[in-house]
């Protein structure tokens, strides 16, 4: 924020802000290239929550969304579950065997 505020005087009319109540929570993976709805589980469980969705940026293999920060850790929890990301998987290839975190 700095940076861009020392930066702001060279670009002429313009204002730096910065809110820093807010955190970024992402789901990540090849596999979102291949499987529709990856989005949309992730919005649904986020609103399930009841966490508002302030900003969302997508790639290839990634999805990230701007929350307030005192959501942050109910938004890992219900993601994770959501997500199914306390199972380990093991071995390769086509088979896999899963295996549930204790």
């Amino acid at each position: 924020l700095g940076i861009l505020g020392s930066l702001a005087p060279e670009l002429g009319d313009c204002q730096v802000m910065g809110d820093p109540g807010i955190a970024k929570v992402s789901i990540i993976g090849l596999g979102m290239r291949s499987n529709s709805g990856v989005a949309a589980r992730m919005f649904e469980t986020l609103a399930r929550e009841n966490i508002n969705i302030k900003m969302i940026a997508t790639s290839e293999i990634k999805i990230s969304c701007v929350i307030d920060d005192k959501y942050t850790e109910l938004a890992v929890r219900v993601l994770h579950d959501a997500f199914e990301l306390d199972k380990k998987l093991h071995g390769g290839g086509n088979i896999q065997i899963q295996e549930e975190k204790q």
